[in-house]
């Protein structure tokens, strides 16, 4: 059995800062590809920043220079620290691993519950 959990979510006010974790736990034999997803109220989930296993990343436009992926790879987690946040960044935010689990040595993706990122302004 594989657990992505997420943490870090909250209300921040327009321009404030946040650190989402994600951290998986499981039968893992290795981690592909992490990253996270949002989805806001009406809209479809979309992806927000990924990295891969040697740290490549990659962002949406609408986070870039704003948001930060990374992870550590010792501790199956993955992080986003988001700053200068705006309105329409509130979203429930999801952590997505690519990632092959050590029973069966098949690949999957694997979801957190998600976290709720809420503007307060």
């Amino acid at each position: 059995q594989v657990q992505l959990v997420e943490s870090g979510g909250g209300l921040v006010q327009a321009g404030g800062s946040l650190r989402l974790s994600c951290a998986a736990s499981g039968s893992i034999f290795s981690i592909n590809a992490m990253g996270w997803y949002r989805q806001a109220p009406g809209k479809q989930r979309e992806l927000v920043a990924a990295i891969t296993s040697g740290g490549s990343t990659s962002y949406a436009d609408s986070v870039k220079g704003r948001f930060t992926i990374s992870r550590d790879n010792a501790k199956n987690t993955v992080y986003l620290q988001m700053n200068s946040l705006k309105p329409e960044d509130t979203a429930v935010y999801y952590c997505n691993a690519d990632l092959r689990v050590a029973t069966n040595m098949r690949r999957n993706d694997y979801w957190g519950q998600g976290t709720q990122v809420t503007d307060s302004s």
